[in-house]
C-alpha cells in the first residue's frame, strides 16, 4: 500500500523542479543591512532598483528601459492596461496561454486571434497569415509568445525580425518567459528594443531560474513605450529580498546551464519514448515542457491513475487543444518515473 503522506509531484505548471542556485538561499542569512525592515533607497541613486540596474548592465541598455514587477504576469497586465483602451484591438496567438485573452477582456479590448498551426512534429507561427491579419485589423497591441505555451514552438531571431519589420505601427509585447531554456537562442533584449522601439520584451525568474515563489519578472522596453514607466514606478521601491535573490541567480550561470542541459536531454527522452506509444504524438519543444497528443478516451483514466501514483500533469481542456497533455520537465528521477507510469498504464489499459 502506498503511503498517503507521499508528496505529490506537480508537473503541471512549468515550475523548475530542481530549485534555484544554492547561493540564492544565502540571502536569508543576511543581517544588519535593513533588507527586511527598511524600504529601498535606490531612488536616491537615480535608479528604480538594484535589480533593474543589474539587468540594464547585463543587456547594455539604459536602466530607465528596465521595468521590474511581481512576476511576468504582473508586467504583462501592466502593459495591456497601459496601452489598451475599451474597444481597442489586440492580436493574440491561437494556441496560447488562456490568460492572454483574459487580461484583454479585463481592459475591455477586442481579441483578434492569429494562427499557430501544427506542422509535422511541432507547431509553428503562420507568419504571413499573422502579418496579413495585422494589416487588416491594425490593432493597438500585438502579443507574441516565444517559446509559446503550451505548444513549445519558438520563433528564430530571423523570423522575429521579419515580424517586427512588418508589424511596426503597434506596440508589440514579446513574452519570453521560456526563452532561456533554448541554448541556441542568443537574442539580446537590449539590442532588439533599440532597433525596434515599439517592442516590450517580458521575461521572468520563475521558470529558468526556478524562483516562481518569489514572483519576480521584468521587461525591457523600447523608447516608444516609455509611458509604461509611469504605471510601473514605485516610490518606496520593490521587494528587496526578491531582488537580491534574483541577482544571486544571475550570478550563477554554470548551475543553470548544467540543469538546462539535463532537462533538454530528458525532453528528448520524453519525445522518443512517448512517440512509441499507440495513439500518442509528442511535439518538439524549446521550453521546459512538452505537449503530447493522446487518445481522447484515456484522458480521464490516465489522469486518475497518475494522481493515484502522486503525479499531476496538465490535461488540456481548451477549444483548440482538448486531446492533449502538457508535461513539465522535472528532475531526472521524476521524468523517468513518469514515463514508466504512463507505459504501465497503457499496458493495463490495452488489456482491459
Amino acid at each position: 500500500m502506498e503511503s498517503k503522506h507521499i508528496r505529490k509531484i506537480y508537473l503541471d505548471r512549468n515550475e523548475n523542479q530542481y530549485g534555484p542556485a544554492p547561493s540564492c538561499y544565502s540571502v536569508f542569512w543576511s543581517r544588519g543591512d535593513g533588507i527586511f525592515n527598511c524600504y529601498s533607497r535606490d531612488f536616491s541613486r537615480g535608479v528604480k532598483s538594484a535589480l533593474s540596474e543589474r539587468l540594464a548592465k547585463d543587456y547594455g541598455t539604459d536602466e530607465k528601459n528596465i521595468l521590474v514587477g511581481y512576476g511576468s504576469e504582473d508586467i504583462l497586465k501592466q502593459a495591456v492596461q497601459c496601452f489598451l483602451e475599451r474597444g481597442d484591438k489586440i492580436m493574440i496567438p491561437s494556441h496560447s496561454w488562456w490568460y492572454y485573452q483574459k487580461i484583454a477582456e479585463e481592459a475591455e479590448g477586442t481579441n483578434i486571434i492569429y494562427p499557430i498551426v501544427e506542422d509535422g512534429d511541432s507547431f509553428r507561427y503562420d507568419i504571413e497569415g499573422m502579418i496579413s491579419l495585422y494589416r487588416e485589423h491594425k490593432p493597438k497591441l500585438v502579443l507574441v509568445s516565444s517559446p509559446n505555451n503550451p505548444t513549445g514552438n519558438r520563433l528564430s531571431v530571423e523570423e522575429l525580425h521579419h515580424i517586427l519589420d512588418n508589424i511596426n505601427e503597434s506596440v508589440v509585447i514579446l513574452d519570453e518567459a521560456y526563452s532561456q531554456f533554448d541554448p541556441d537562442y542568443n537574442l539580446n533584449p537590449g539590442d532588439l528594443t533599440k532597433k525596434y522601439p515599439h517592442v516590450i520584451i517580458i521575461r521572468t525568474f520563475s521558470k529558468y531560474y526556478a524562483l516562481a515563489g518569489i514572483r519576480t519578472g521584468y521587461a525591457v522596453i523600447g523608447n516608444n513605450n516609455s509611458r509604461m514607466t509611469l504605471v510601473n514606478n514605485r516610490y518606496l521601491g520593490f521587494n528587496r529580498l526578491s531582488e537580491r535573490i534574483a541577482i544571486k541567480a544571475l550570478d550563477s550561470p554554470r548551475y543553470y546551464s548544467r540543469i538546462r542541459k539535463q532537462m533538454n536531454s530528458d525532453m528528448n527522452m520524453y519525445f522518443t519514448e512517448l512517440n512509441k506509444l499507440p495513439g500518442f504524438k509528442a511535439y518538439r519543444s524549446y521550453a521546459n515542457f512538452i505537449l503530447v497528443k493522446i487518445p481522447p478516451e484515456i484522458k480521464e483514466p490516465l489522469d486518475a491513475y497518475l494522481k493515484k501514483k502522486n503525479f499531476v500533469i496538465k490535461f488540456m481542456n481548451e477549444e483548440v487543444l482538448n486531446s492533449h497533455a502538457r508535461i513539465t520537465i522535472g528532475t531526472r528521477f521524476q521524468n523517468y518515473r513518469l514515463v514508466s507510469l504512463i507505459k504501465s498504464f497503457m499496458r493495463t489499459y490495452k488489456k482491459a
